[in-house]
């Protein structure tokens, strides 16, 4: 039909749009890689320089800490600790008490693999999680002796329980004592980040949270032609739920937003860090460009007053995990958008609640793809039957359109005329295979995204070879079966097309969808080749029933 027609045609510009991004990716100008010395200066770089934007002092993250520092560690001989959890694997500098490595355990790199999935790290890589207290009196804040550097009292710390707490603490010699304390829960990645301050000195200390995430931004590009993905940074405002800022964004401008709540995060296809300041407060956002190499983004909480001789504890939100929509909706507003289904998010988050569904009744997710494919084009069946029958009424019409071609061919106010007059006459809306189709795509267009976007589909099991829908088929036995359902269609679709260069194009059409359709991850190739067997079986059943009213439908 004319429509699967024009999704080709709209799907072979795409794909050669794609390709030439593709191309420039892998042949136009690369960017340029640290030295081991410079990316050894710039880690070691911390935070306590200031500048003024809305309600407080911004680190800037341009002073160098004196390596000494390292030699007031009393209680433990290494400066990187260890903290093992069921669901995180995490290594935290004492100095600056800053997370540098965190691995999933449970999302290994490869299926089958051994090696958990990093998602912070250190070295050429870098992207870590940076916290810490600023302020007139903040740890953070002593230009001369550089970042603090806490003691703790154990080199390793594993979870036996349902919480995991871990302690670094840091003292003065005026009395201010700070007690930096990670907790972590049983099955969750998120992460508790207080402060404990102890104003043991004679007067008031100011003090201000902030908390910050840090990554390279010349990195390698793990999305393709055929499965773009975002890797960048976002937040969120009062006023915007989930905004974007990439790191040409971060290049160009920084950002400077106060708002009451809100949220920073850095995202990757599957994954997402993110910095949750108190949610009852009003907040600084801020990002930075540092050295034209890393990308800052990050969260000043509002500065807290602790009178001499009293303690406050005051309280961030680290979440280093996958993006799951039910957990993150959990801990901030907004921070469920980060699993990116784009302008069609409205539809796409009912579609995943039904996948959700389907899939706690088989347990299997290509089933659930399955069965989620004929729910859709069940629910669209009465559309799909207005657009086969509205093109066949136009087919019908194609002599009689041929007559007043010849008629008023010269004439094209005469020939439109008598175009409207026959169009009324015979009870044909021109539009009616077109306003059905139009009302479809974005259905289709939310369901691909769900399939692309949702963590769950990593390394998900299917039947026989297919052991992961979000990677290509190995064999290419579903793009090739799906090159085969589209060309059944076409066989099925009468034509109105004449011109034999066209008809070629439109017969090679299957062939080159198919190509493309190798390096698709075998859970979005599943879906096709399921909406396209269902297409047949109701074009068989519409066209039959056209058969019986007299409507012809060739």
């Amino acid at each position: 039909m004319e429509s699967q027609r024009s999704f080709l045609i709209i799907g072979l510009a795409l794909v050669s749009f794609l390709l030439w991004q593709q191309w420039h990716k892998d042949y136009g100008p690369q960017p340029v890689e640290p030295t081991a010395q410079e990316q050894t200066q710039q880690t070691a770089q911390g935070v306590p320089s200031f500048e003024d934007v809305n309600t407080g002092e911004v680190p800037s993250g341009d002073a160098d800490t004196p390596s000494a520092q390292v030699a007031t560690v009393s209680q433990n001989t290494s400066r990187i600790i260890e903290v093992k959890t069921d669901t995180l694997d995490l290594r935290i500098d004492l100095l600056g008490g800053d997370v540098v490595s965190a691995d999933l355990l449970k999302f290994p790199v490869e299926q089958g693999s051994d090696i958990p999935y990093s998602l912070l790290r250190s070295g050429n890589g870098l992207y870590i999680a940076q916290s810490g207290l600023t302020g007139a009196q903040g740890p953070d804040a002593n230009k001369k002796d550089g970042r603090p550097v806490y003691n703790t009292t154990s080199e390793f710390f594993d979870m036996t329980g349902d919480t995991l707490v871990v302690p670094l603490t840091w003292k003065n010699s005026e009395g201010l004592a700070v007690t930096k304390t990670f907790t972590f829960k049983k099955d969750s990645y998120e992460i508790d980040v207080s402060y404990t301050v102890d104003n043991g000195t004679a007067s008031n200390a100011i003090v201000q949270p902030y908390a910050q995430l840090k990554q390279v931004m010349a990195f390698e590009d793990d999305s393709n032609m055929f499965m773009p993905t975002y890797r960048g940074a976002a937040y969120s405002t009062e006023d915007d739920r989930y905004q974007k800022l990439t790191f040409d964004d971060i290049e160009d401008e920084d950002l400077r937003e106060t708002t009451k709540a809100g949220w920073v995060g850095m995202l990757e296809h599957y994954f997402v860090s993110a910095w949750v300041p108190p949610q009852d407060a009003t907040n600084s956002l801020y990002s930075r460009n540092q050295n034209d190499r890393y990308a800052v983004v990050g969260t000043l909480a509002p500065s807290a007053t602790i009178a001499a001789g009293d303690t406050q504890t005051l309280s961030l939100t680290l979440y280093l995990g996958p993006k799951d929509q039910d957990s993150l909706a959990q801990i901030a507003r907004g921070l469920d958008l980060t699993v990116d289904y784009g302008f069609l998010w409205w539809i796409s988050k009912y579609l995943f609640a039904l996948l959700q569904f389907l899939h706690s009744l088989v347990n299997n997710w290509g089933v659930a793809i399955i069965l989620i494919t004929i729910v859709v084009k069940g629910a669209m069946y009465w559309l799909t039957k207005k657009q086969y029958e509205s093109m066949a009424r136009m087919r019908n019409l194609a002599p009689k359109m041929q007559q007043l071609k010849d008629r008023f061919g010269d004439d094209r106010q005469k020939m439109s005329q008598a175009m409207m007059e026959l169009y009324r006459k015979e009870k044909v809306n021109p539009m009616g295979g077109c306003l059905p189709l139009l009302l479809q795509m974005p259905i289709f267009l939310a369901l691909y995204w769900v399939l692309m976007e949702s963590v769950e589909l990593r390394h998900a099991d299917f039947v026989l070879w297919i052991t992961d829908l979000s990677v290509k088929d190995p064999y290419f036995v579903l793009p090739i079966l799906t090159g085969a359902s589209m060309y059944l269609l076409q066989k099925l679709q009468p034509t109105t097309i004449t011109d034999p260069m066209q008809q070629k194009i439109m017969q090679w059409m299957p062939v080159a969808m198919s190509v493309f359709f190798l390096w698709f991850p075998a859970g979005l190739v599943l879906y096709w080749l399921v909406s396209n067997v269902i297409t047949l079986v109701q074009a068989k059943m519409i066209y039959a029933s056209m058969e019986k009213r007299g409507i012809s439908s060739k």
